[in-house]
């Protein structure tokens, strides 16, 4: 989006007037109110670099900057949102993107914490499919965002994140951008981002950005990191042949698996006597959901589905049982194959089970390894296969399907019907046992987490909903893609929360009733993020899984006291909240949010459950405390 100079220098002239008038203030220059006696001025020296009306300040660029320039660049790549925690390093893109850009596409949301800004690109591009941008302020910002862009790496998300920082010492100022520069600022995420460059020329940004948003498109996704030159993003644009161009972006086709292979695959599955499919992250669409079902059903094979992919109540979908007799095992897009096909026991001396015929033929098609780091040990144990294909599942899957068509035949036929009847009924038991074992505890305080659950999903299941995080089990009927969050994280804590506000903020031009449970010690790592969601009117239902401990850590610490003979007694020492406890919906109402609790009878959960939802459709974010059992 291009504007006339004569628009970029009156800016500029308002920015000078504002900035000069705000610092007069700061320093007392204001007249005095009528009747008051004049404020005393204060000590310049007193006040920080940034507010110094001398220097920078009163030298202005009255040129396009170079940030004017990068932000037509992204705009031309189609961001509806950046997430950021302010940082000086890229204050001339900041400028830029809420003035010359119009703080639209991208929206500028408010973040206090980078962490929690790379977790709600993360959630958002779970959903969406695409990446939010996000900006990190040089080294230090970097740092606080780690974390979060580990989580995203390993859960194949395509974070876009933007950099700040400064490489010519000559262009520091003295004292704390020092410490804000570094010589190799992506040095530090290497390891779990998928690319990034350092551009030292406008051109160099355009093509880079492109190159970018490519790389993190392609398959498997995983986050990038463009470095934005402070000196660049605040000179001038060149006017002569040295004038900077927007390239096209265009996107990688999928890679699909050859048509050999995909022949070989069809054979050994068509011909087995107890095929399974195993999905992993296979479905990025509806489309993709239609894509497996067709499949699955046209062989009548056994799903056991680690994706959240098919339709949770389909009379294929069954347990791990079904690995036992398998004669044909086909992986799709499976991250831990091993730990799948195997059991591993937690022991002094682990000890590995296989829960497979010795004699089972395995195929795998993904493409996982086509993009894999030495580092961080991410791809999981290694697990020998007959067949692999480096390929996408969603994409292969039409031609592997008519594959199949073409060699089944009548006795086949009659089979596959035996079995689906199988199936059908072993899908209906579980489904009884499931519906039976949920009143177990059902007026138990703390609330058990199964009547968390069935509250829950009641009072949403005629809505529009989607579940965006943790939550939701063998009771919820998932019928639509959406419904679920696909990719899934590193496990790192402080995670959750941040990428349920990105997720429903994608659900929101949707219409759709975004639903979380939220646990407390995720939480409390970063609840800023709860602040943004009111600010931003993301309207987003949250309720606690509260049950006052890092619970996990604390069955970790009650095994090490088992395996050490010392009794359980002390397994709540530095893993509870404890003494204190604390009261998330006063937490949440102090961000703006609505919020009861903490609720510890289970009758007044159902009743709170629904006045929440009252308020989420009516476009606001709140927050329902329930005090939980552990599990």
């Amino acid at each position: 989006m291009k504007k006339s100079d004569k628009t970029s220098v009156d800016r500029r002239r308002f920015l000078k007037g504002a900035a000069v008038g705000t610092v007069a203030t700061l320093v007392g220059g204001a007249k005095a109110v009528a009747g008051q006696p004049a404020a005393p001025r204060g000590s310049a020296a007193l006040l920080p670099a940034e507010t110094d009306p001398t220097g920078a300040v009163e030298v202005l660029n009255l040129e396009r900057p170079g940030s004017d320039f990068m932000v037509d660049v992204i705009k031309s790549l189609g961001f509806e949102y950046l997430a950021s925690n302010p940082g000086s390093s890229f204050r001339s893109l900041h400028e830029s993107l809420v003035n010359y850009g119009g703080n639209k596409n991208p929206e500028f949301l408010t973040c206090t914490h980078e962490e929690s800004s790379i977790a709600i690109a993360h959630g958002y591009a779970q959903v969406e499919g695409k990446p939010m941008l996000t900006l990190a302020h040089s080294t230090v910002g970097l740092q606080h965002a780690s974390m979060g862009i580990y989580n995203a790496y390993a859960g194949h998300s395509p974070v876009f994140i933007i950099l700040g920082n400064t490489i010519d010492e000559a262009e520091r100022r003295p004292g704390v951008e020092w410490y804000h520069s570094a010589q190799d600022a992506a040095a530090m995420v290497r390891d779990y981002t998928k690319w990034d460059d350092c551009p030292i020329s406008l051109t160099h940004f355009a093509d880079s950005a492109m190159r970018a948003y490519r790389i993190a498109m392609t398959l498997p996704m995983a986050p990038v990191v463009l470095v934005a030159d402070s000196a660049l993003q605040e000179a001038p644009v060149p006017n002569d042949s040295k004038k900077p161009q927007i390239p096209k972006l265009t996107l990688d086709a999928h890679p699909q698996g050859d048509t050999a292979s995909v022949a070989e695959a069809a054979r050994l599955l068509v011909q087995a006597e107890n095929p399974v499919i195993i999905a992993g992250r296979v479905a990025r669409s509806e489309e993709g959901v239609a894509r497996l079902v067709a499949f699955a059903e046209a062989l009548q094979a056994a799903v056991i589905d680690e994706g959240g992919n098919m339709p949770s109540r389909h009379p294929l979908l069954q347990g791990r049982g079904v690995l036992r007799n398998a004669d044909v095992i086909l992986g799709l897009e499976v991250g831990d194959f091993y730990g799948t096909v195997n059991s591993v026991r937690d022991q002094q001396e682990r000890t590995v089970t296989s829960n497979i015929h010795p004699n089972a033929k395995l195929i795998s098609i993904r493409t996982g390894e086509t993009f894999i780091k030495s580092n961080y040990q991410d791809f999981q144990r290694y697990m020998p296969v007959d067949l692999e294909m480096a390929a996408d599942p969603e994409t292969t899957l039409p031609s592997l399907t008519e594959a199949v068509k073409k060699l089944i035949t009548d006795d086949r036929k009659r089979a596959y019907q035996d079995r689906a009847a199988k199936f059908a009924d072993a899908s209906g038991k579980a489904w009884e046992r499931a519906r039976a074992e949920a009143v177990y505890g059902w007026d138990a305080s703390p609330i058990s987490t199964t009547r968390l659950s069935a509250e829950l999903y009641g009072a949403v299941k005629n809505e529009d909903w989607a579940l965006v995080g943790a939550g939701g089990g063998f009771l919820w009927n998932f019928t639509k893609h959406y419904q679920r969050m696909h990719g899934g994280s590193a496990a790192g804590v402080g995670y959750a929360s941040p990428a349920a506000v990105g997720a429903a903020l994608a659900h929101r031009k949707y219409g759709r009733l975004a639903v979380h449970v939220q646990n407390d010690g995720d939480l409390m790592y970063a609840p800023g993020v709860l602040w943004t969601a009111a600010h931003h009117k993301i309207p987003l239902l949250a309720v606690m899984h509260n049950n006052r401990a890092y619970h996990q850590e604390v069955m970790h610490i009650q095994r090490m006291e088992a395996r050490h003979n010392r009794g359980i007694t002390n397994a709540a020492i530095g893993t509870t909240l404890l003494s204190p406890t604390i009261d998330y919906a006063k937490l949440a109402q102090s961000m703006g949010w609505y919020a009861e609790g903490p609720i510890t009878n289970p009758n007044d959960l159902g009743p709170a459950i629904k006045r929440a939802v009252a308020v989420v459709k009516r476009g606001e974010p709140a927050l329902i405390d329930a005090v939980t059992q552990p599990r």
